[in-house]
């Protein structure tokens, strides 16, 4: 059974930092594309930031470039993901969902990704 379960969100004032993470099993995700799209009310699921598998390539949003750093464990049956999230803004604020597809191409397309985390919710005050 696939799962992808995420942690770690939180209320967090402007220039604040949280850490989510994501344990995903089920799969060999570790040849899997793994990244986190966030959505907030009223807006397009968006993803913020993705890291390929076997070519260890990364992409980010441009909103959060130099804020924002994601990570991966590998291992054969599971794979944790990781994203660091520093100098929060109020922007920032949406449900983050963890999800995987079976590339090793980074695509923006949220249509694209094979499996999703329920999210995890992020609010930054100002």
């Amino acid at each position: 059974q696939v799962q992808l379960v995420e942690s770690g969100g939180g209320l967090v004032q402007t220039g604040g930092s949280l850490r989510l993470s994501c344990a995903a099993s089920g799969r060999t995700f570790s040849y899997y594309t793994m990244g986190w799209f966030r959505q907030a009310p009223g807006k397009e699921r968006e993803l913020v930031a993705a890291k390929s598998g076997a070519e260890d390539i990364t992409y980010y949003h441009d909103s959060v470039k130099g804020r924002f750093a994601i990570s991966r464990d590998n291992d054969k049956n599971t794979v944790s993901l990781f994203l660091e999230m520093n100098n929060l803004k109020p922007e920032d604020t949406a449900v983050y969902f963890c999800s995987a597809r079976p590339s090793t191409v980074i695509v923006h397309s949220p249509n694209l990704y094979t499996y999703w985390g329920r999210g995890t919710q992020v609010t930054v005050s100002s």
